[in-house]
């Protein structure tokens, strides 16, 4: 786990993305600043941060829309350059701008696409039907994209940065402005892309989406990586533990003093007919927490686990809450 924007060092890993040291400017001001992460075949790795922290700028290097004035960016062993051919053909981009013609079924709208990726004949009528069916409209494929409601043209997105089977999936907020059930449809098509192999790159301002989808997360705020790693390696910058709340019946205080001699709690306080515990590990503890404390003669009625979250790790990095 980095907390810095240092070189990448090489990991082994066959990674299918290497972003080293990027920096761009927009006049006076540093928009992307020392930014260095990779990402390996079959995993995704979010970016996580508020609106202006400098995702999509990273994202228009990554696909080579505009160019670092430093830094690289290598994709399947190819580096990147506005006018670098072989490795724009590793990646699918979905950008938050919606990228369909709304006078075109969606059917039409991926055979559009997948012919300018060069695919035809047979191998493009079945790769569209398998997309359709990704993406969740299979049942209004034939219908104009301009009757879509904003989540179904979301994944239409989606479907047309996956036709041409890419390496690397580049995701830049796509459930921005969809209902719940489309964004659920949304995240759950992700979720099922790492597992066929391809590396994803996500971005979000969502605390929950990263926390769900994400391998391993970046931390980006003001164009600079404030730290990367999986949910729990950044949890653990923070200092912060796990609580077990118990409420209930019976002998409260000896529970309490059952619970004390667990290796795993490290503070007991006890509030009339409830326990708050803190341990460093929650869902491991919380069995043995439970029948402690029922084996002491209390009866339980709510067992409550509170965990530290993204958004605490935000905070304790940059000062501010994620959606200030």
């Amino acid at each position: 786990m980095r907390t810095d924007g240092a070189t990448a060092e090489p990991t082994g890993r066959g990674d299918v993305l290497v972003v080293d040291h990027l920096v761009r400017r927009f006049g006076d001001l540093t928009a992307v600043d020392g930014v260095s992460f990779r990402i390996a075949a079959g995993e995704t790795y979010g970016l996580l941060g508020p609106n202006g922290a400098g995702k999509t700028t990273i994202i228009s290097m990554v696909a080579g829309l505009i160019a670092p004035d430093e830094g690289t960016v290598t994709v399947a062993g190819e580096q990147m350059g506005r006018t670098a051919v072989a490795p724009k053909r590793h990646i699918g981009l979905v950008p938050q701008d919606l990228a369909v013609y709304p006078e075109l079924t969606a059917r039409e709208n991926l055979v559009l696409f997948g012919r300018l990726q060069g695919m035809t004949g047979p191998q493009l009528t079945a790769r569209v039907a398998e997309v359709t069916e990704l993406i969740g409209l299979t049942g209004r494929a034939k219908d104009p994209t301009k009757e879509y409601s904003g989540g179904m043209k979301r994944r239409l997105n989606i479907g047309i940065g996956l036709l041409h089977r890419p390496t690397l999936l580049i995701l830049d907020e796509p459930t921005v402005g969809v209902d719940p059930q489309s964004r659920n449809q949304i995240l759950e098509s992700v979720e099922r892309l790492s597992v066929e192999g391809m590396a994803v790159l996500y971005t979000t301002h969502y605390m929950e989406e990263a926390e769900r989808l994400c391998d391993r997360i970046g931390i980006i705020d003001s164009g600079v990586l404030q730290a990367e790693g999986t949910r729990d390696e950044l949890v653990r910058l923070t200092g912060a533990v796990d609580h077990i709340r118990l409420s209930g019946t019976g002998d409260t205080h000896a529970a309490a003093e059952a619970l004390r001699a667990l290796p795993s709690v490290s503070q007991v306080d006890v509030d009339r007919r409830e326990l708050r515990l803190t341990v460093g590990d929650a869902p491991s503890a919380v069995a043995q927490v439970v029948t402690r404390a029922t084996d002491a003669g209390m009866s339980l009625a709510d067992v409550e686990i509170t965990r530290p979250d993204l958004e605490s790790v935000f905070l304790h990095l940059t000062g501010k809450a994620l959606r200030d």
